[in-house]
């Protein structure tokens, strides 16, 4: 009788890594809607969500960085609690803050693909400042028109007031985020200064 047995790789240890950092990332990004700080200009507090987006765009890449908010919108709606204050369920996901959600795999993929110069990424992100700040006003950019377009359709607000309301008024804040998305991006390079 023989006992020899072989051995069949149903998933590539590439891809298992690369699901094991989009799942981490989705869950800091659940993590990050639990810090909230008060908006003065507005009854919406910030949160730093939107830092999990930037992480995940430019740690990730555009097509493991989608997924990882894929992951984190589909956690939510299984019941996961990971949207701001604690909410889950499908009420985020189709209620006046939905067009900011939704929005998150879309500008992970744009940030990834602009900090990477497309869809292929390698190893280490070595793109210039430049590159980096604007794949990140990019991805602000969607977040910010998707949640402004939901305001307007779902939150019943006017064009103005979803616009200066629930964008202008986060910018600063967004600023603070990128900055920092940068410079984790970034601290290699600094420590090695």
């Amino acid at each position: 009788m023989s006992t020899e047995t072989q051995q069949v790789e149903l998933i590539g240890d590439e891809v298992v890594g690369n699901l094991v950092r989009a799942a981490l990332l989705a869950a800091l990004t659940g993590a990050f809607a639990y810090v909230t700080f008060p908006n003065p200009a507005s009854p919406t507090s910030v949160t730093l969500q939107v830092l999990g987006v930037f992480m995940s765009g430019l740690l990730l890449g555009p097509v493991w960085g989608g997924v990882s908010m894929t992951l984190y919108l589909a956690a939510g709606a299984v019941g996961v609690p990971v949207f701001e204050g604690a909410a889950a369920g499908f009420g985020p996901l189709v209620g006046t803050t939905a067009g900011f959600l939704w929005s998150y795999p879309l500008a992970a993929i744009a940030i990834g693909a602009i900090a990477y110069g497309g869809i292929e990424t390698d190893a280490d992100l070595d793109a210039p400042l430049w590159q980096l700040i604007a794949a990140l006003v990019a991805g602000t950019v969607i977040i910010y028109a998707l949640g402004a377009a939901g305001l307007v359709v779902l939150g019943n607000l006017s064009v103005e007031a979803a616009v200066v309301g629930g964008t202008l008024t986060f910018l600063p804040a967004e600023a603070v985020k990128a900055t920092v998305a940068v410079g984790i991006v970034r601290a290699d390079e600094l420590s090695a200064t």
